[in-house]
């Protein structure tokens, strides 16, 4: 699939199928957002996988909405690696890591699979359920797997505003 394709067709997808991603996919997601750019090449962006129902159940319980996917994604930066704008001292982890997250959300629909970005958790609850964590700014779970039977975009997925509107040229 071409990219404009692929970037106009994937959806967040709220409605999983309860089968097993296969690793061999994982794994080409897991390399998109490793072959994320980052500012200065720095590399702050640290991704957790979750996909033992012990780990999917402790990361349910630190977020606000609920899919049940067989994979979660936990997004991180780790902020003693980021990079910081001399200038005002702007952290670039989260950028960096938001990157990752696009990277490996185009890819897994690029698999044929679906993703969703969630930013509504607990960050220091995700921390304290995952000690692993620690040290790291957790910034979206991703959601990660096959769309369930009926699944499809939400009823707005297709509204934009006008490319005038949002883009200016000077």
């Amino acid at each position: 699939m071409d990219f404009q394709t692929l970037s106009a067709a994937r959806y967040s997808l709220r409605k999983f199928d309860s089968r097993p991603v296969e690793q061999e996919k994982l794994d080409r997601i897991l390399e998109a957002g490793r072959n994320a750019p980052t500012a200065h090449n720095y590399q702050p962006q640290r991704i957790f996988v979750l996909q033992s129902p012990e780990a999917l159940e402790k990361a349910d319980a630190c977020a606000g909405s609920h899919f049940n996917p067989p994979v979660i994604l936990a997004v991180a930066y780790d902020p003693a690696v980021s990079w910081k704008r001399e200038y005002d001292g702007k952290d670039h982890g989260e950028i960096d890591a938001a990157i990752a997250a696009a990277q490996m959300m185009l890819q897994a629909a690029d698999l044929g699979l679906g993703t969703t970005y969630v930013g509504m958790f607990e960050p220091d609850k995700l921390l304290a359920a995952f000690p692993e964590m620690a040290g790291t700014c957790p910034i979206a779970l991703l959601p990660l797997g096959y769309p369930a039977e009926g699944a499809h975009p939400a009823r707005l997925h297709t509204d934009r505003r006008p490319l005038e509107e949002l883009v200016q040229y000077l």
